[in-house]
């Protein structure tokens, strides 16, 4: 007994071979689907904790507004020091404007240019695809009348042999086998040559117009050219007015809170009533043209180029020409235009095409 015992360990499959029992596929699929469950719970997790980190951001981003909002509101509620967040405000506006006009600029000066080297494109593709069609053409002409020529002589031997039924024309009739043989394999030459001319021409009559690759390293470069051109243009009539505008505008922009440097409010209702006047210069539509033509001028002969694909000049090379100091500056110094590129005047930068 106690034999039998330690042999218990032994155990006897009885089962038919190749058959597993209908328990280890349910236990193999309960593992599996519990594995899958994990990963998916794992993954929910994964997105549970990202969410919430993304709505800690926001809440952040929340409270930091509101507490501007908060600081906004005190400024505005006292005289001294709702004046300079008024003229803080219009300076960034005034920025703001002068980026706005340079932008849709630009968007009209690519958009024209677009749509000429579209045309042209299309033109150039239209010439290579008559040139080349002409030739398939010329190629399909010549084939099938080699061909029809090939075939006609075939007809003309067979039927000459076929004449030949006598006995006496039994050299004859071995000559024209020769000479058949000959015309068959020339007849197929010439067949499998026209199939393929007219392959070639049902290829290139399902060829589809080649995608336009954009604009043309010359066209950007031209349009940032305009573009810096203009900014100078805007530039220039800004500091036509008294007061450092141009400055106070672009430390305006630098800063996202108000800060009380703008004067008591009498000074502060002047200055923005000449930031009132610098947003009518910058929107006087004439005599505009005129002015970025003779700039772009200069600027095409002075600009420099650090890559050769480059589209935006070196910023030392875009630099102002003595003869944009205006004798009607303030305080009877004149003023210069500055270097619009150099200081990334109106968000040029993000103006430029690349």
């Amino acid at each position: 007994m106690k034999a039998l015992r330690q042999l218990g360990f032994l155990k006897l499959n009885l089962r038919p071979d190749g058959a597993a029992p209908d328990e280890e596929h349910r236990v193999l699929a309960l593992f599996r689907n519990r594995a899958e469950l994990k990963k998916a719970y794992a993954g929910l997790q994964e997105e549970t904790y990202r969410l919430k980190d993304l709505v800690k951001q926001q809440e952040a981003a929340t409270a930091r507004v509101q507490e501007m909002l908060n600081a906004l509101e005190e400024r505005l509620g006292v005289n001294e020091t709702a004046y300079s967040a008024l003229v803080f405000y219009q300076l960034r506006k005034l920025w703001q404007c002068g980026r706005e006009l340079l932008t849709r600029f630009v968007a009209d000066l690519a958009r024209q240019q677009d749509e000429r080297e579209r045309r042209h494109h299309l033109a150039l593709h239209n010439r290579r695809l008559f040139a080349r069609r002409e030739s398939c053409e010329s190629e399909l002409r010549t084939a099938q009348s080699l061909s029809e020529a090939a075939a006609a002589q075939l007809v003309a031997l067979e039927g000459q042999r076929a004449a030949l039924t006598r006995f006496w024309h039994y050299f004859k009739r071995r000559a024209l086998e020769r000479r058949i043989h000959a015309a068959q394999a020339a007849a197929a030459a010439a067949a499998d040559t026209l199939a393929q001319a007219q392959a070639a021409l049902e290829a290139l009559n399902q060829e589809h117009e080649p995608d336009f690759p954009g604009l043309s390293l010359h066209a950007r470069r031209a349009i940032n050219i305009a573009a810096i051109a203009c900014a100078e243009v805007l530039c220039e009539r800004v500091l036509t007015l008294k007061g450092p505008l141009l400055g106070l505008a672009r430390d305006a922009v630098a800063r996202r809170a108000p800060a009380d440097e703008y004067g008591p409010p009498k000074e502060c209702v002047l200055l923005m009533g000449q930031i009132r006047r610098a947003q009518q210069l910058l929107e006087r539509r004439d005599d505009l043209a005129g002015a970025i033509r003779g700039r772009v001028a200069r600027l095409q002969q002075t600009a420099r180029y650090r890559g050769a694909n480059d589209t935006a000049p070196l910023a030392e090379s875009a630099a102002a020409s003595e003869a944009d100091a205006l004798g009607s500056a303030p305080q009877g110094s004149a003023a210069r235009v500055p270097n619009v590129l150099a200081e990334d005047t109106w968000d040029l930068f993000r103006v430029l095409l690349r």
